[in-house]
């Protein structure tokens, strides 16, 4: 499934110099409101990010607002949830998303994957959200017939290239077109690879995906590109890591004394920040 994806996106892709001018889309300000959330102090632990990835900026340009029902895609640690539940307010829905990891023989791996609809109830009280979106989940061979059609928002934030690396990406799309609402948005944010990386380094093993394969898969599946921004780029990321983006921060990966400083210098990698709009 992955090789016949890469290849009708491959099919598809244009180089972006000849992808038609979008519409402009000014990037809006982070609102009172969610400058409240990202400086509550249950994110003292947390706020170390924020310089790499840009949470009151990143949600802005995702026209993210209180009341609205929002899918994350495995929000792992909850990182984002616990400004993104709060930010939506009693009103909103938060709602997690993982793939179908029924068939995983790996233990270890269906248990940091799946189960989101229970790690929510379980991580939900510790994490002091306040009076914030109720939480829910569900894996993608799970998915809720009575979320179909209502949600306003898809967020994937960096996990893209392992939705491709292990055959998720068809059937978390459909899902995906399934929840949103007619005209419903996706955001992504996303390790950017370099526009001419050679396969091997833009298969999802790296962590990296070259932007014009997403516009190109998104497109596939039936998402209109709505618009891009650099909120999230750095120029000081190479790109060309031996063990992938894992060797730079927060991972680090294979660091030793020596080498440590200077990708702590280099920072958390160059990400594409893209919004889609499901296309009927």
């Amino acid at each position: 499934m992955r090789a016949m994806l890469l290849a009708a996106a491959a099919a598809l892709a244009v180089p972006l110099a000849v992808v038609p001018a979008l519409p402009a889309l000014a990037q809006q300000a982070v609102s009172p409101a969610l400058a409240a959330v990202l400086a509550n102090a249950r994110r003292d632990a947390d706020r170390a990010r924020d310089q790499y990835r840009h949470p009151g900026e990143t949600l802005a340009f995702f026209q993210i607002q209180p009341g609205m029902t929002v899918v994350d895609y495995v929000p792992a640690d909850g990182w984002y949830t616990r400004i993104i539940a709060p930010y939506l307010g009693p009103n909103g829905r938060y709602v997690a998303m993982g793939p179908d990891v029924s068939a995983e023989s790996n233990q270890r791996q269906r248990d940091y994957w799946g189960g989101q609809a229970d790690k929510m109830r379980t991580n939900g009280p510790s994490w002091n959200l306040g009076d914030a979106a109720p939480l829910s989940g569900f894996d993608t061979d799970a998915v809720p017939d009575s979320l179909a059609g209502t949600v306003d928002r898809v967020l994937i934030f960096r996990e893209l290239h392992n939705m491709l690396r292990n055959d998720w990406l068809h059937d978390d799309l459909l899902a995906i077109r399934k929840v949103l609402k007619p005209g419903g948005m996706v955001g992504i944010e996303q390790h950017r690879a370099a526009p001419d990386a050679p396969y091997a380094e833009t298969d999802g093993s790296k962590g990296y995906l070259r932007e014009k394969d997403v516009i190109a898969l998104f497109d596939l599946y039936g998402f209109d590109l709505v618009a891009r921004s650099e909120i999230n780029a750095n120029p000081k990321d190479t790109k060309n890591w031996p063990q992938g983006v894992w060797m730079l921060p927060p991972g680090l990966r294979g660091a030793t004394d020596e080498t440590r400083p200077r990708m702590q210098a280099i920072g958390e990698s160059d990400r594409m920040t893209m919004l889609f709009r499901k296309r009927d």
